[in-house]
């Protein structure tokens, strides 16, 4: 079973409520960009939405993020945000990310994330389950 690690993109712009008392994105905001950016991308590119898992009663939470901020973005800017799939464990997947300025093609943070399934009713780590394992992987 081979991992689908192609790097999918989705354009976003800065919103005046992102910005902070320094005149640019603040960094949590970069957080938000990621994780709108993978929804958009699951439904999109994957044909594996959210709305599947909450039906299901199951979810994916953050265990582990690293980024690494290169420039700001500011008030108005459009970016893209790219992102892959890594690695699938038992219960966890790795997607490393970039955003980069529309504008200037140049890197403003990239890093990874590590999301866990979990069971929203026992809000426990589940097993990845074979219709996620679909979805991820070529055919």
């Amino acid at each position: 079973m081979q991992i689908n690690n192609n790097t999918y993109e989705t354009e976003l712009q800065v919103r005046p409520d992102d910005i902070d008392m320094f005149m640019h994105v603040h960094s949590s905001r970069y957080m938000d960009y990621v994780l709108a950016a993978r929804f958009d991308q699951m439904e999109r590119c994957y044909h594996n939405p959210m709305s599947i898992y909450f039906e299901k009663g199951l979810g994916w939470v953050i265990n582990t993020c690293h980024m690494q901020f290169k420039r700001a973005l500011k008030l108005g800017d459009s970016m893209l945000v790219s992102t892959r799939l890594t690695e699938i464990r038992k219960a966890d997947v790795t997607v490393e990310f970039a955003i980069k300025n529309k504008l200037t093609g140049k890197i403003c943070c990239d890093g990874y994330f590590n999301y866990t399934l979990i069971n929203l009713a026992t809000q426990k780590a589940e097993i990845i389950p074979d219709w996620v394992m679909d979805a991820y992987t070529l055919k």
